[in-house]
């Protein structure tokens, strides 16, 4: 079964490596990168009092394409995967440079996403100098100039609560899915439980030491490349015993294309964000 690799970033083998996991598996988990560690902590720190306090009632998301889907969203609206039936176990909260962070929070998840999307476009170079020329012939323009900065590309913040057995029958923190975007960034979380599916149909646990980042190709990346890279369903599965007592934060940093970007003959990103996010249930 192919392996998920761990590359350092500044190996002079990182772009091949990191291409040939993300071939074979949908992930790549790259260490030694540029992404501060120190800044990382402080971020969930000041997140958890966040979740914990009612000032998150102050900012729900509103339900409109027109603008970004930004804002605090609650469990009970939180969020669906494709065929589930019912919601995944978390809350979470959307943060875009273009729309203010809560007063709460400091400039700290600011320069978070901006490192994380700094690291995002060499890794998206690293993919695309690894192309075949087939595939590379067929995109509208290089990856990392394909790249929203300010209104599409998120950060998510998320908190899976501790479990207390009073969920409905199926329901787990995240249940399997693909990402809809380019490339997704996923610092390291607090707690582990994060899984990939393997096309033998066996799942397996993406390694993610403290300080490691792990990688995964979203859906519009797989549209872009016309499925030469795909898009790997994962999920986070709930914890036992005295672990399902705790939370668990994480924070990706969804990576998405400007909105009039062509990714294949019938789609645009527009076109296709809005088709998947009317199967989440997140449009009016």
């Amino acid at each position: 079964m192919p392996k998920i690799l761990t590359v350092d970033f500044k190996s002079s083998s990182a772009s091949e490596d990191f291409f040939k996991s993300l071939k074979e598996t949908g992930f790549g988990v790259v260490k030694n990168h540029p992404v501060s560690n120190k800044l990382r902590e402080e971020v969930f720190a000041e997140w958890a009092k966040f979740f914990y306090s009612d000032e998150k009632l102050d900012h729900m998301f509103k339900r409109d394409f027109d603008r970004v889907q930004d804002g605090y969203f609650p469990p009970e609206v939180a969020e669906k995967a494709k065929g589930a039936e019912v919601l995944d176990l978390k809350e979470f909260y959307q943060y875009y440079p273009i729309a203010p962070l809560p007063k709460s929070l400091s400039g700290k998840t600011k320069e978070l996403r901006a490192q994380m999307l700094e690291m995002g476009k060499t890794l998206l170079n690293w993919v695309e100098a690894e192309l075949p020329n087939e595939v590379s012939e067929r995109l509208s323009m290089p990856l990392s100039k394909m790249v929203d900065d300010q209104e599409q590309t998120q950060l998510r913040i998320l908190h899976y609560p501790p479990l207390t057995g009073d969920a409905p029958e199926g329901a787990v923190r995240a249940a399997a899915h693909e990402d809809i975007n380019l490339m997704t960034l996923l610092v390291s979380a607090t707690a582990a439980g994060l899984q990939a599916l393997h096309t033998s149909g066996k799942w397996y646990d993406v390694p993610c030491d403290p300080g490691a980042i792990a990688v995964n190709t979203g859906d519009m990346l797989q549209e872009a490349t016309g499925h030469y890279l795909t898009a790997t369903k994962h999920r986070v599965i709930n914890p036992e015993d005295e672990e399902a007592k705790k939370s668990r934060f994480s924070i990706p940093l969804f990576i998405h294309p400007k909105p009039d970007v062509k990714l294949s003959e019938r789609h645009t990103q527009q076109s296709y964000l809005h088709e998947r996010l009317e199967e989440l249930g997140l449009l009016s």
